[in-house]
């Protein structure tokens, strides 16, 4: 008996470490997903930046030869969405978009619920093997 309880204590240890392993293991995976998705925005950013300077030189030219103020009219919507991006690459927008999706986890949380609910195991086995029947009726049409 004292061994059946030793065994139970120690399979036990081991979930709860192949868990505690597992949820690191996609806290990282997240960590750099982020990670990626902020030196996405950076880089987008130095090209809309570049984009906007060498336009805004441009326009400014062509202000000065023409005199017409609507000349300078895109520079207003290029500027919002260069700063934009910059908030996005190197102000605070992550924190502000952090803080709204823990509202609305906190607030909204009808807001996150899947269509149709969570998948069953008995959906996913059917789906499964409906995949497997057409494999097996249509092999060419993979």
């Amino acid at each position: 008996m004292e061994v059946v309880k030793k065994n139970q204590e120690y399979i036990s240890e081991m979930n709860k470490i192949k868990m505690e392993r597992w949820i690191q293991m996609h806290f990282q995976m997240k960590e750099r997903e982020t990670a990626m998705q902020i030196s996405r925005a950076r880089e987008l950013f130095y090209w809309l930046a570049s984009f906007y300077a060498v336009s805004t030189v441009g326009l400014i030219g062509r202000f000065r030869t023409t005199k017409r103020p609507g000349t300078l009219a895109p520079i207003v919507p290029l500027s919002f969405v260069v700063a934009y991006y910059a908030d996005l690459a190197y102000g605070t927008k992550i924190h502000r978009i952090q803080a709204e999706a823990e509202m609305i986890m906190h607030n909204e949380p009808e807001l996150l619920e899947w269509p149709s609910g969570l998948p069953t195991v008995s959906e996913i086995d059917s789906a499964r093997l409906d995949i497997d029947d057409k494999i097996r009726l249509h092999p060419h049409q993979l």
